[in-house]
């Protein structure tokens, strides 16, 4: 399976653009400003129903417009089409063979996607949000419960959230919150267990730092089941109307020599731990899911030197996966000649 067929309408400063993609490598050139990180934005929407740039997914649409649309089609045994809408007043929508799905969480089944960007580093240098974000991409493709156990949990925090808020007893809530975030805590440690090993071989590969470790903090002590958790700090949990602790609070911990890598990592070795992470989840999922996850790169070698570079070139290229990568001018991609490729000018996008 790949992505065949992409369309988009007013999406940042792209106002309609129809790409005919290759199952291998595609690359899209132009200047700066021009677009080509908004085309990958595009499919990054399509696959996670969030743009990997912001929080806010209504910044997409473009300023002269009042929805976006991003339409894919994929290629298997039934082609599939997913598409993705956001309205600035009704917000976002989507549709997989005209069906809403489920969960936002089913594109990803659909089109499972991952991304090298510049800010790759961030997964080192800023806090959980992304790690946590990395990790459960991972555990929902390779654990079949979690997207179920994950949805009922969110469902019983928020609820005892609010029991907290209006000073009534949260107890009743703890019942089924501490069961179901002790399963999910459960199948992400499996997961950390399983792409541990990967990721190591794969920094390894990348010519990255070798003394860094990757750790799993469930979010509450380890001493303690989460239900005697919840009811030891029910006090401060009532004095700030919120819940303090469970698997909602999770990390995933890098160290260097003991002390957290942010602190210890030059931006480039914090890109090569980034994409050591980013292509050891996908390499997992490539295992579980019916087809190798798409990456897009958008620029994969800023900041590093001529042998990083090769080195991520090389294990890139191992995942024989489909690709779309950006570059300023075709000659500066370091993947060579690409199976097609486009150029994109003000937004209008052209084949070459």
């Amino acid at each position: 399976m790949s992505l065949i067929d992409l369309e988009i309408d007013h999406l940042r400063c792209v106002g309609h653009a129809e790409l005919e993609l290759h199952p291998g490598t595609n690359l899209i050139v132009g200047p700066n400003g021009s677009g080509k990180t908004s085309l990958l934005e595009a499919i990054y929407l399509l696959g996670r129903g969030r743009s990997f740039r912001t929080r806010h997914t209504e910044r997409l649409i473009a300023h002269n417009a009042e929805q976006l649309l991003v339409l894919g089609r994929l290629q298997r045994t039934v082609h599939a089409v997913v598409g993705v809408s956001c309205n600035r007043l009704s917000g976002l929508e989507a549709r997989i063979d005209r069906r809403a799905p489920r969960s936002l969480a089913e594109l990803s089944e659909v089109l499972p996607v991952q991304v090298l960007d510049p800010g790759i580093h961030r997964l080192v240098e800023e806090g959980p949000l992304h790690r946590r974000r990395w990790l459960d991409w991972g555990v929902f493709h390779v654990e079949p419960q979690f997207v179920g156990q994950w949805t009922a949990y969110t469902r019983a925090l928020r609820q005892r959230n609010a029991a907290l808020k209006g000073a009534q007893d949260p107890s009743p809530w703890d019942r089924e919150l501490a069961p179901l975030g002790e399963q999910l805590a459960e199948a992400r440690g499996r997961v950390i267990s399983t792409v541990e090993p990967l990721w190591r071989q794969t920094l390894q590969s990348l010519a990255g730092p070798a003394d860094v470790t990757l750790n799993y903090q469930r979010g509450w002590s380890q001493e303690h089941s989460l239900q005697e958790s919840l009811a030891s700090h029910l006090a401060r949990d009532r004095e700030r109307g919120t819940t303090a602790f469970g698997a909602h609070r999770f990390d995933v911990v890098l160290k260097q020599g003991g002390r957290i890598a942010r602190e210890t990592l030059s931006r480039g070795q914090q890109k090569l731990v980034g994409a050591a992470l980013a292509l050891a989840m996908a390499k997992l999922v490539g295992q579980y899911a019916p087809r190798l996850p798409m990456l897009l790169l958008d620029d994969p070698a800023a900041e590093l030197d001529e042998i990083h570079t090769a080195a991520l070139v090389a294990e890139i290229r191992a995942l024989k996966g489909q690709m779309v990568m950006t570059a300023l001018v075709p000659a500066q991609t370091p993947f060579g000649m690409p199976d097609r490729a486009f150029h994109v000018e003000q937004g209008r996008v052209q084949q070459l």
